[in-house]
This record gives structure tokens, sequence and C-alpha cells, in this order.
């Protein structure tokens, strides 16, 4: 059965109630009950980890290596700063998908430059709390081929 970590970085805890004309009204419990039925459905197993600290990020991307299929990762601000991040994406050798909730492209031009989309196999981004489902999706596409 796949595994798959979903990842969201600095807060993300805080959905639902933080700036919800641009992130929604749905919170972070919410998005892990749907990603929870969505992987009952499809056959997957999925861990979640949320955390305001880049190290505790970077200690999970290590852990997934050898134990995880993919990973899920809403990196927060740290898409825009952290090339921690992205090092330890590229030593993980765990296909990550880079996910927002907003799009990133359409807001102010700092959030444009991603320090995770090149390593990443591939980004979503502007389709809110729906954008998790179709990352697993994605994922799913290109584990099986």
């Amino acid at each position: 059965m796949p595994s798959l970590l979903i990842l969201n970085g600095p807060n993300l805890n805080l959905l639902g109630t933080r700036q919800p004309e641009v992130y929604g009204s749905t919170t972070l419990q919410d998005i892990e009950d749907m990603c929870r039925s969505h992987a009952a459905k499809t056959g997957w197993t999925v861990d979640f980890l949320q955390s305001n600290h880049e190290g505790a990020l970077i200690d999970a991307i290590h852990q997934a290596r050898g134990v995880k299929d993919g990973i899920i990762f809403n990196a927060g601000a740290y898409t825009h700063t952290s090339v921690a991040l992205m090092d330890a994406i590229s030593s993980a050798e765990v296909p990550v998908v880079e996910l927002h909730l907003s799009n990133i492209h359409a807001r102010e031009a700092f959030r444009h430059k991603s320090f995770i989309a090149p390593v990443a196999v591939g980004q979503i981004c502007g389709f809110g709390a729906h954008g998790y489902i179709l990352a697993m999706d994605a994922m799913r596409a290109r584990i099986d081929g």
C-alpha cells in the first residue's frame, strides 16, 4: 500500500481563521480529514505533520527517505526563502508535489519565486483545499506510472 506524507509549514495551523479571503475557511483539520477519506478510497496510507519550524520540516523530509512513496508539501512562506528545505528535498530521494492554497503567481512578486519548485515533481496552486486531493491524485499517477 503506497505511503504518503503530507507536510504543512508555518501558519497553516491557523487555516480557517487566518485571511479567509485568501486561504478560505477550511481548517487544517478539515483538510486532514478530507485527505484521510480520499486516501482510504484510493488505497494510500497517509501521515500528516504541520510545523512552524523549518528544522522540524527538514527532519520529516529526511525521515521519509526510504519509508514514504511521496510527499505533498505546502511549505507556506518557506517556499520563498528556504534553501535548506530545497536541499533536504534534493537529498531525500522521495518525490515531492509542491502545493499552495492560493495562486502564488497571482500574488505579491516575492511569492513568485519558489525554492521548492526546482526539486519538486510538480506544483499545484490556486485550488484551495481541493488542491490537496489534486496533489494526492497527481502523486498517485506519478507512482503508478
